[in-house]
């Protein structure tokens, strides 16, 4: 990967304008392109190149603008305001971001430019959840199930918009970041936020609150024009799949769990 990121940083003309930095998916680094802060980053898998064409074809409208692509490595526009969504959430602000998440989500769902890009479908992306699901998660895999048979459109998906991946671009406002690029239907897009930013760090809790989540889905169904009903639906196969990622790779479901007794009704 280092070898890489050398050779973008020559082809491009690229400054280093910070220390890289490690993610389990890829490395980053703060550069300047012909003067401008931006930020490269040199991908570790193949479902990141599908988001980083996502992410192109989506041209800077709702997301991150790309200013060059070739391979692993993705040279996009750097985040640069002060605003973070998951501060604003936890210091009780959570319904100000998630307007901002349901406004990001509007405007991701509109047209591209051109054809979109080959993206993975949702029956494949929930494979994980409707092939293997064994007792707490037997409902989340039915209800899964159901709604893929049964979709009511399909558009590309950014198919992980959450509370980190919508960064304050300053003048340019919020724009999402590390696309998945799915297709399926629009309103999976909007059950992610659900689970964050417990996710993240559950100190303190919000997403789990059973208050939060009523309020969630109220604010969500409305402001995205959704069926409450069938919202809250796609947060239980949402919350199920995450709970067996966990259980996969071997980490706490324990917050995906909570949030699926929630949609359930148990909570």
């Amino acid at each position: 990967m280092i070898a890489q990121e050398a050779r973008a940083m020559r082809d491009w003309s690229l400054v280093a304008d910070g220390p890289a930095f490690e993610t389990p998916r890829g490395r980053l680094r703060p550069v300047r392109w012909h003067g401008r802060a931006a930020m490269l980053k040199i991908s570790r898998e193949a479902e990141e190149r599908t988001g980083a064409a996502w992410l192109e074809w989506r041209a800077g409208s709702g997301a991150a603008a790309v200013h060059a692509r070739s391979g692993a490595a993705l040279l996009m526009e750097r985040a640069t305001g002060r605003k973070d969504l998951s501060a604003m959430a936890r210091s009780g602000a959570d319904a100000a971001a998630v307007d901002v998440l349901c406004d990001v989500l509007n405007e991701l769902h509109r047209p591209g430019r051109g054809a979109p890009p080959a993206t993975q479908p949702l029956g494949r992306w929930f494979a994980a959840l409707t092939k293997t699901a064994l007792g707490d998660l037997m409902p989340a895999a039915a209800t899964a199930r159901q709604l893929l048979a049964t979709q009511t459109a399909f558009r590309p998906l950014h198919g992980d918009l959450h509370f980190a991946n919508v960064l304050d671009f300053g003048a340019r406002g919020w724009r999402a970041i590390d696309p998945k690029g799915l297709t399926g239907e629009p309103t999976f897009d909007y059950c992610c936020l659900f689970l964050n930013p417990d996710l993240e760090r559950v100190d303190p809790p919000v997403a789990v609150r059973p208050e939060v989540f009523a309020r969630r889905l109220t604010q969500v169904s409305r402001r995205a024009r959704l069926d409450p009903v069938r919202l809250r639906a796609w947060v239980l196969a949402c919350a199920g799949l995450s709970a067996a990622w966990s259980i996969a790779a071997g980490e706490n479901p324990q917050i995906a769990l909570r949030l699926c007794r929630l949609a359930e009704g148990h909570g």
